[in-house]
């Protein structure tokens, strides 16, 4: 996959800035918008709705519109299901028989796609389907981190409160500790010419990163075949992840609220790294084999043994399955958690590299209850 990757000629244009005048409107996508849609490509419709598919990773509203002669019918798609419910909105909000106006951009592949920017009814005026994800309001004064009773910081819920887990990461995309470079939500470049800035890679994981971004991120494997997000991918979803800390057998299960359902576990019982590349029973191919330990307030994990068929960050960067990351989650206070990552993969990187974000904790809640469509029966 990689060679035939930088195989390709890669084109010259450059990432125009009009590209990201609509990030807000996508800075809740499960998949890149704009390796879908052409954001140079803007198109109002009216017409009537068919059909509503409440799905993840995308509702769709479906709907009749008049053109010429001609009644067709097009694909609005919108946000997730989980997302859209949060903000208030639910399967009825629009029904069959509903007349909307929907502007948006449409598809580059010329298909009756549209997404879904703005949405109204026709009879009303009013907007539906508005989307604003804001994080918790900070505490005025930090409260403490919640302890076991050894008085190890407990990373997701203790005994008395196991509701919860971690969102609104502080970054969505990889970006080495000190380097300022402007990206989108879902890791997209503002000036293409920032890639060899982003990290430390290769000539060819460089050009490979290029060709991934000229290409508006459209060939990323969790958008076309529903791959799930190793690596710390897992980590930049505002779905988050629970970690569940099973003290008494030495472990911790990492939990996914995006993905499949996806979960890794972190044993901290001294094992040695085990397991094939090639996938067994210790290891998850896509999530690596993970041991742990305990420095000071502050879990550091190591995990080997990834497979290079995902993309372990939005916006492309490359890997191989050379890639060893260090991990470091510590909980400074009640509602944050410090993630701090480091990459060694001699394979893609000429030497290794630190990023690191913050988490914000949600807590008296369940993870989203979240499942790619393409593996839906």
């Amino acid at each position: 996959m990689r060679n035939a990757e930088m195989n390709l000629r890669s084109t010259a244009a450059m990432l125009a800035a009009a590209w990201f005048a609509l990030a807000p409107a996508m800075a809740f996508a499960h998949h890149p918008i704009h390796g879908k849609f052409d954001p140079g490509a803007d198109l109002t419709l009216s017409g009537v709705v068919t059909y509503v598919d409440w799905r993840n990773p995308h509702a769709h509203v479906f709907m009749n519109v008049g053109q010429g002669d001609e009644t067709l019918n097009w694909a609005v798609e919108l946000e997730s299901p989980i997302d859209l419910e949060a903000n208030g909105w639910t399967q009825a909000t629009v029904l069959p028989g509903d007349a909307i106006t929907v502007a948006g951009i449409v598809a580059r592949d010329g298909t009756r796609q549209i997404w879904g920017e703005s949405v109204v009814r026709s009879d009303s005026g009013s907007r539906v389907f508005d989307l604003s994800l804001e994080a918790p309001p900070t505490p005025l004064a930090p409260r403490p981190a919640p302890r076991w009773p050894d008085g190890q910081p407990a990373l997701g819920g203790t005994a008395d409160a196991i509701d919860g887990y971690w969102s609104y990461p502080s970054a969505t995309a990889l970006v080495e500790d000190g380097i300022d470079v402007a990206m989108n939500a879902d890791g997209l470049l503002e000036d293409l010419d920032d890639a060899g800035r982003v990290a430390p890679m290769q000539p060819w994981a460089l050009a490979l990163y290029r060709h991934r971004q000229e290409r508006s991120l459209r060939d990323d494997p969790m958008y076309l075949n529903c791959k799930p997000p190793g690596g710390p991918r897992q980590y930049m979803s505002h779905h988050g992840f629970q970690l569940i800390e099973d003290r008494e057998r030495e472990r911790v299960f990492l939990l996914l609220g995006s993905g499949n359902r996806n979960y890794r576990i972190i044993y901290l019982d001294g094992r040695e790294h085990v397991g094939q590349v090639g996938g067994d029973d210790d290891n998850p191919l896509y999530y690596g084999r993970s041991v742990g330990s305990w420095e000071g307030d502050a879990l550091v994990v190591d995990t080997r043994g990834f497979n290079e068929d995902f993309w372990f960050t939005s916006g492309g960067l490359p890997h191989t399955s050379r890639l060893r990351l260090i991990e470091r989650f510590t909980r400074t206070d009640l509602e944050t958690l410090v993630y701090e990552v480091t990459i060694e993969d001699p394979g893609a990187y000429t030497r290794s590299w630190t990023s690191s974000w913050t988490l914000r904790w949600v807590g008296g809640d369940d993870l989203p209850f979240h499942l790619c469509q393409h593996n839906r029966p």
